[in-house]
């Protein structure tokens, strides 16, 4: 019914399209083809995966206080480039659009030695353009999250990581419960699922009409990750956005889940 359209857009706060106070499920107004239609329609770059975010001045940065932001909650799970920091011989991204995270964080993860690589799931195929035979760049998955089947055997072919950012919303609660027990199946022995997204300030589930996804309250996040069989082992809000005197961007936050 939906498509995870796996691209890295933020919201301007408040969403001048949510629905709140509707009687019906937030989730149940999701369309696949308005959600691939407004991704497809938009550029092939950063602002384009950002809903032209870092257009607004002030914006800029706003992809790499985010990256940065991610770097250090990985960390506190010894997970990172640094000294000292476990590298990763498999990852898998769901919601990689052009590449923003992929290249701005996954790869540089990999433990190359290994023969590390970041598999990516994206059913925009002028995204992956970008990514095909990049380094570092495993498997390119031409579909949505509720289409994507893992491929891992046992052992070393499973995910130490898998990392999904800003595409949830375009996925049903239903679909989105599918997707993280297929991501389960796929982890390894130690492995980490982070959910990375928007979440709504009043804690309603919120439509967005113009890319036709959901904002979704702590509430839902919380009964997705149970209905998963996911704990939460850690939860975050992103710090050091920037915002002005008229706008500011909704809150971040990341779920760092296992079995």
């Amino acid at each position: 019914m939906s498509d995870a359209n796996d691209n890295d857009f933020t919201q301007l706060s408040p969403s001048s399209s949510s629905t709140p106070g509707a009687r019906t499920p937030a989730d149940a107004s999701i369309s696949k083809e308005h959600g691939l239609a407004y991704w497809e329609s938009v550029s092939a770059d950063e602002n384009g995966m950002l809903g032209g975010i870092p257009s607004f001045a002030g914006f800029a940065n706003t992809s790499k206080i985010d990256l940065q932001g991610s770097r250090n909650f990985l960390a506190k799970f010894g997970i990172g480039s640094k000294s000292g920091l476990r590298r990763c011989k498999r990852i898998l991204e769901g919601g990689a659009g052009v590449g923003r995270i992929t290249e701005g964080l996954l790869t540089e993860l990999l433990d190359e030695e290994k023969g590390g690589k970041v598999d990516v799931v994206e059913p925009i195929a002028k995204f992956t353009a970008k990514l095909q035979g990049k380094k570092g760049v495993g498997r390119v998955y031409v579909m949505g999250l509720e289409e994507w089947v893992p491929e891992v055997g046992e052992g070393e072919n499973k995910y130490d990581l898998v990392w999904t950012q800003w595409c949830v919303g375009h996925l049903t609660d239903e679909q989105l419960v599918a997707y993280l027990q297929r991501c389960k199946s796929a982890l390894s022995e130690d492995g980490l699922i982070v959910i990375k997204e928007n979440t709504t300030v009043l804690g309603n589930d919120e439509f967005d009409q113009e890319d036709s996804s959901v904002t979704r309250g702590e509430a839902t996040f919380q009964k997705v990750f149970q209905k998963a069989g996911l704990k939460v082992v850690k939860a975050e809000f992103q710090k050091g956005f920037p915002q002005t005197r008229t706008m500011k961007l909704l809150p971040v936050r990341m779920y760092a889940l296992k079995p």
